[in-house]
């Protein structure tokens, strides 16, 4: 039951003396509650043998007030110190994660979908965080303060009474840890349901045009609907575990309260006890409710908290595909990169993406990539990407094998636009500065000018200032792809990788942004990959990749003269072109 106790050992070693403060503090205020019983029993049996005066009233009236004023002020540094100090778990482990999430590759998010990452960062950390706060807490109350109030209830009352009215509490710790196991078994699934839903919801929201352009919104409700009955019936099962928890601790202190009176009525009649006595006792027998319910909410936080972080640990655990070697080779410069014999495939398949890739690429130089859906383009740019590990043969930058530079200086060189453009829920200069933090309105207007997306600019609301929405979708297709443009292009990174990524703007808009990456990019290296071969006529370099092999090779003129895929494919397109202008 105190696993997650252990496991977040971690965090407590930390902050020891934040939570050593707070429970001392706790076990302060509440020795502090076991004073004001102690005064009733003491005035009642004044009162009783007729020794009550004026002078005696004053006096545990002040006495109150000091324990009153008292107690709220250790109270204050307990609740604020204890809790405050979830809070910061919570905190520290939803950054662990996002620096996690970060250094993850397409593998992982493969295999985790984001709905359920959503559920752990969310559901699952707030459990965690109960745990660390109202968790320990419990676990105070139901050990350290139940003790003190037996204890006190044994040394000032009577030991036999104390001893009758415990005796429900062997039953209660063999019941509640029944339910403690069926509750982590529920809590577990419910949790995994309700990332299963999380899934639905993104995929439906982030889909909606589909859905309604296929008519399928009755469909997609229906499968919400389903999903949320699970949800709903998962949970269920919870609380209905959860729900025995209270009766079951109200059965047992009620019989504590009866064998407390009944008892306790009798030692009075033989005068082994007095009347303000049995008043007291029955005062901490009620002030005892609370630590029992305590032991009951404790093993129900434990439970919940110890799947959740088994959840989240899962994934903080999950090893990266491409990590830094262990000795790395510091490279200043791109002079140029080499492929030789490379060929890769994914880890979900048998198929090679990529054989026997021979490449020699020297800096400044422009390379097309082309070839049919499926080639090969992209995986080559996710393997200089450092997405995937796995590659065999050699891919050298500046003689250095890539696996040897550090991840980070890798990407650092590299302006990625890839097929899908990825646009921030934020204004299109925030959207351009995530190439450059620091970039000024000047150069991001020259940026937007090589992209040609000035014209764009004027009639969008707020300029510069306009909201593009969730994955920008008040942009259409090719303004989504020139603001990508524009974004890499203000990094003006030493490798440029266009990955087909001007598919939806139209021949002329791509004819001058090539154009103007001709003249801005003499002495930088540039790949270019597109399924309208105008867009790399002008490469130095092209080549045809056909099931992951190199079919031909060349520049345009020499491709041309081959009368192979290419020109066969560069004919027909120029023959489209002249029919559509006609």
């Amino acid at each position: 039951m105190f696993e997650v106790f252990k496991k977040l050992n971690w965090f407590f070693k930390h902050y020891w003396k934040r939570y050593l403060f707070a429970i001392i503090a706790l076990i302060i205020a509440s020795a502090i509650g076991l004073v004001p019983p102690k005064l009733i029993g003491y005035s009642i049996d004044h009162i009783q043998f007729e020794t009550f005066t004026m002078q005696l009233l004053v006096s545990l009236i002040l006495g109150y007030l000091v324990l009153l004023v008292v107690h709220y002020a250790i109270s204050f540094l307990w609740d604020y110190t204890l809790f405050g100090g979830a809070v910061l778990l919570e905190k520290w482990i939803r950054s662990r994660l996002m620096d996690h999430f970060l250094k993850m590759t397409p593998m992982f998010f493969g295999k985790y979908r984001t709905g359920d990452l959503m559920a752990r960062a969310t559901n699952d950390l707030k459990a965690i965080s109960l745990t660390a706060g109202f968790g320990v807490l419990t676990l105070v109350d139901s050990s350290i303060f139940m003790l003190m109030i037996v204890a006190v209830m044994g040394f000032t009352i009577s030991w036999q009474l104390t001893l009758a009215a415990l005796i429900p509490l062997p039953v209660m710790a063999v019941v509640m840890n029944k339910y403690g196991a069926a509750i982590h078994a529920r809590f577990t699934k419910a949790q995994a349901a309700f990332g299963e839903m999380n899934n639905e919801v993104l995929e439906s929201i982030r889909g909606v045009r589909v859905i309604r352009a296929f008519v399928q919104e009755k469909q997609d409700a229906i499968r919400f609907e389903k999903m949320t009955d699970d949800v709903y019936q998962k949970n269920i099962e919870v609380a209905k575990i959860d729900a025995l928890f209270e009766p079951t601790m109200k059965i047992l202190v009620g019989l504590s309260y009866t064998i407390g009176l009944g008892y306790g009525a009798l030692l009075v009649f033989e005068n082994k006890l007095t009347l303000g006595d049995l008043v007291t006792f029955n005062v901490y027998l009620g002030m005892l409710i609370w630590p029992m319910f305590a032991v009951g909410e404790l093993i129900n936080i434990l439970q919940r908290g110890n799947a959740s972080l088994d959840r989240v640990n899962q994934t903080l655990d999950y090893e990266a595909d491409v990590k830094n070697a262990e000795k790395i080779i510091e490279v200043q410069h791109v002079d140029s990169l080499q492929l030789e014999n490379v060929s890769f495939t994914y880890p979900s398949t048998k198929n090679n993406q990529l054989e026997n890739i021979y490449l020699n690429v020297k800096r400044g130089q422009t390379i097309g990539v082309v070839g049919k859906t499926g080639a090969g383009k992209t995986t080559l740019f996710k393997l200089m990407l450092r997405q995937y590990a796995g590659m065999k043969g050699k891919f050298k930058i500046s003689g250095v094998n890539l696996e040897e530079i550090r991840l980070e200086q890798i990407r650092s060189w590299i302006g990625y636009v890839p097929q899908d453009q990825m646009m921030f829920s934020k204004s299109i200069r925030e959207n351009i500065q995530f190439g450059k933090s620091d970039a000024t309105d000047k150069e991001i207007f020259r940026v937007m000018e090589l992209a040609h997306f000035l014209d764009d600019m004027k009639q969008l609301p707020n300029g510069l200032d306009t909201e593009v929405g969730e994955s920008g979708v008040t942009l259409s297709g090719g303004q989504k792809q020139r603001v990508a443009l524009a974004r890499a292009f203000i990094k003006d990174p030493e490798i440029l990788i266009l990955d087909d990524s001007m598919s939806a703007v139209d021949g002329k808009t791509e004819a001058r942004i090539i154009e103007h990456l001709r003249k801005e990019r003499k002495n930088k290296t540039t790949f270019i990959a597109a399924h309208r071969l105008s867009a790399v006529t002008h490469a130095d370099h092209i080549i045809v990749l056909e099931d992951g092999r190199i079919l031909e090779e060349g520049t345009h003129e020499g491709l041309i003269k081959l009368n192979g895929w290419y020109s066969e494919q560069y004919s027909q397109q120029q023959l489209e072109e002249g029919e559509v202008t006609n």
